[in-house]
């Protein structure tokens, strides 16, 4: 009995993928992907064949999705054609579910993606609060934050990782007096946390950058550490406040697919 929901549940799945796909196949603007109008006898949007050629998959593969074969798709070429079609990141996160990955990290988390209230939240609460994206870039913050950790404003964003300022930066590791536990900690968290996605080509060159540059980076991912967070107590070492602590939380906002914000409580 079991075989048979599973199966039943795995067709249904397959079928609103293809369904999908073909729904938004349809929508595609031809002129955003420098395609020539289609024949007024056509129905608007992509045939299989240019979609396949502009995804860079095998026009039968990419017909069989559409058919509700059973086969897999890979993530990447999901998020390829997830990107053709031109979806926002809630239907480029159902897209990758019905085809039978994890959703929500791989939505691309940039600042331009959060909603105007998400930042409102971030700048409402009193204590320090920094938004995280899917790869762990710091998007956000509060001006609470920027106190704390003064350099914040004034880095460039591709510093702007929590990953790569725990181990690269003096000024953040003076701050934290539990500097060596911490920073093992969070390796571990970010490797739960990315789970499979780590070997993507962002990720992957990510922690090559980290491992050059930090020999503690490196001796610590080397030993493959997994952590789930749990909220904890942080104290810092502020050069006029003294210690301060606080209690983590972290928070996923649900209209903000791929984002965490973490908030220190004081």
């Amino acid at each position: 009995m079991r075989d048979a929901v599973t199966a039943d549940t795995d067709r249904g799945r397959r079928d609103e993928l293809a369904a999908f796909l073909r729904d938004r196949r349809a929508r595609v603007d031809r002129a955003a992907v420098n395609m020539p109008p289609a024949p007024r006898s056509r129905v608007p949007g992509l045939r299989r064949e240019e979609v396949a050629a502009l995804a860079g998959v095998s026009v039968t593969w990419y017909t069989w999705l559409e058919q509700a074969r059973p086969i897999n798709p890979s993530r990447s070429v999901l998020e390829a054609v997830a990107r053709l079609f031109a979806l926002s990141a809630p239907e480029t996160d159902y897209l990758l579910r019905l085809g039978g990955h994890p959703g929500g990290w791989m939505s691309s988390g940039r600042a331009d993606d959060v909603p105007p209230h998400v930042h409102h939240l971030l700048e409402s609460f009193a204590g320090p609060a920094f938004l995280l994206a899917a790869d762990w870039s710091i998007v956000a913050w509060n001006a609470a934050y920027a106190g704390l950790y003064t350099r914040i404003s004034s880095l460039d964003a591709d510093e702007r990782n929590l990953l790569w300022l725990v181990f690269t930066d003096p000024e953040l590791r003076e701050l934290m007096p539990d500097w060596r536990a911490q920073s093992r900690r969070f390796a571990g968290e970010f490797r739960a946390a990315v789970g499979p996605a780590i070997g993507t080509a962002d990720l992957s060159a990510l922690v090559a950058r980290l491992s050059a540059a930090s020999p503690d980076f490196a001796r610590v991912w080397a030993d493959r550490a997994v952590e789930t967070f749990s909220s904890r107590e942080r104290m810092f070492d502020h050069p006029t406040l003294g210690r301060v602590v606080y209690e983590e939380h972290k928070l996923v906002p649900l209209d903000a697919p791929g984002h965490q914000l973490v908030l220190y409580l004081g």
